[in-house]
């Protein structure tokens, strides 16, 4: 192994850049179906990784330490959400809505992904982290904090408002 090198003023082990080059893309891909915004997404991704990487003794040792830092997105992006709507409202009462920049996406794609983040938060997040990042309903239900069952409840339930709200049939067998 190779000896840690210096980063920003601290020692950053090499098993931890080498963490962080493996799953800083999915994260952020995470981050962006969360919130629609490439610029939070990132912002979101960055401070789970600086978390990420302050504890990483812990996080090291942890069977999916990817999953972990998934957790810190999928919760702050709540957060996240929750100032946004503060701003909003605020913005509305002075009569200055501002559009926030996002990533340019395919029309389909954008359509499906604002109806997602749309959804009841717990939803929003289980079908981001199942079909957006592939991880099985266990992985999902570890993420978000709650059993595999209630996992499979939130994607049912997501699928089925994306179903009524998109127009498409909803498949049966679909994880």
């Amino acid at each position: 192994m190779k000896s840690p090198r210096l980063e920003s003023g601290g020692l950053i082990p090499d098993s931890f850049t080498d963490f962080y080059r493996r799953e800083w893309r999915d994260v952020v891909g995470l981050g962006f179906v969360l919130t629609g915004n490439r610029w939070v997404a990132e912002d979101l991704a960055q401070e789970g990784f600086a978390v990420a990487c302050r504890d990483w003794d812990r996080v090291a040792e942890l069977d999916k330490p990817g999953a972990w830092v998934r957790r810190v997105v999928v919760n702050h992006s709540a957060s996240w959400f929750r100032r946004r709507t503060a701003e909003r409202r605020a913005l509305a009462r002075v009569g200055n809505p501002a559009a926030v920049p996002g990533l340019d996406l395919d029309a389909e794609v954008a359509e499906v992904w604002t109806a997602v983040r749309s959804l009841p938060k717990r939803q929003a997040q289980a079908m981001a982290l199942v079909y957006f990042d592939g991880m099985s309903i266990v992985e999902t239900s570890q993420v978000i904090g709650c059993s595999p069952e209630t996992a499979r409840t939130h994607l049912k339930r997501g699928r089925q408002a994306l179903s009524k709200r998109l127009g498409a049939k909803e498949d049966d067998d679909a994880r």
